[in-house]
């Protein structure tokens, strides 16, 4: 078993229990959803540990705060995984083909409009 594998193992063990203690069973779609938006919730709290609000004046970044809100997005992400059913392999291979569509989008060698080399 390779490292993704343990972390979908462990995350569906955690949404089991989640769903069992606060008794929640939605439907397809609504999983979905509330795991989209779980999600975005955890993007602001990345976004926040950040210095985006140009009218304040900066402060250093707490790496170790803006690591734990990006792990809080890897957690939902991967829960979102389990939800439509995409396995850790699943991930790894569409992870792997939308790198080489990306690098060839980079090089102007996509299919894709809006793509062309020299930007």
């Amino acid at each position: 078993m390779d490292k993704l594998d343990i972390i979908f193992k462990l995350q569906e063990e955690l949404d089991k229990k989640i769903a069992q203690e606060h008794q929640v069973n939605f439907d397809f779609d609504t999983w979905v959803q509330k795991e989209i938006l779980a999600i975005m919730s955890e993007l602001a709290e990345v976004l926040e540990e950040t210095n985006f609000k140009w009218w304040k004046k900066s402060q250093e970044i707490d790496k170790d705060a803006l690591r734990e809100e990006i792990i809080d997005v890897f957690h939902f992400v991967i829960s979102l995984c389990l939800k439509v059913g995409l396995s850790p392999q699943d991930l790894y291979t569409a992870y792997l083909e939308k790198n080489q569509e990306n690098i060839r989008r980079q090089e102007g060698l996509s299919e894709k409009k809006g793509y062309h080399a020299g930007g």
